[in-house]
């Protein structure tokens, strides 16, 4: 399988196609089978690709992509061990401990919608995201 990007001549459409070959796009160009999908214009041909070329990742990028996921994971297991965990009800909490002015001696961590955030946000409480890496990653 080949796939190519393809430019209709008439409405200036740019898509992509798959062919079996690059001999079967040929073939059905010649029997005008090529249609735009836009205009039906059988005007179409091939454009320049650009091949997929896949680079090694440098040793470098990994060991620093290591490091920021070790960071990552400190932090997680800081805010498990110094703050609240309150799963759903963190839009209720943060609320209940926004406007009854409660004290907490823990910070809370929990799940919210990002409709939930932004709404907090509106009402004047701040909160935080965090990238949340599971502890079976490696």
């Amino acid at each position: 399988m080949i796939k190519y990007k393809l430019n209709c001549k008439k409405c200036k459409n740019v898509f992509d196609s798959w062919f079996s070959s690059s001999n079967e796009f040929d073939k059905l160009k010649k029997k005008s089978l090529i249609t735009c999908h836009l205009c039906n214009s059988n005007n179409v041909d091939k454009t320049l690709m650009t091949p997929n070329v896949f680079h090694k990742t440098r040793e470098s990028d990994v060991i620093k992509a290591k490091a920021v996921k070790k960071k990552l994971k400190e932090f997680k297991n800081f805010i498990k061990k110094n703050f609240e965990y309150v799963g759903d009800n963190f839009a209720y909490k943060a609320r209940t401990i926004h406007y009854e002015k409660k004290s907490n001696k823990k910070g809370i961590y929990g799940n919210a919608s990002a409709k939930e955030i932004e709404e907090l946000k509106q009402e004047g409480i701040t909160t935080e995201t965090f990238p949340w890496i599971d502890d079976k990653d490696n």
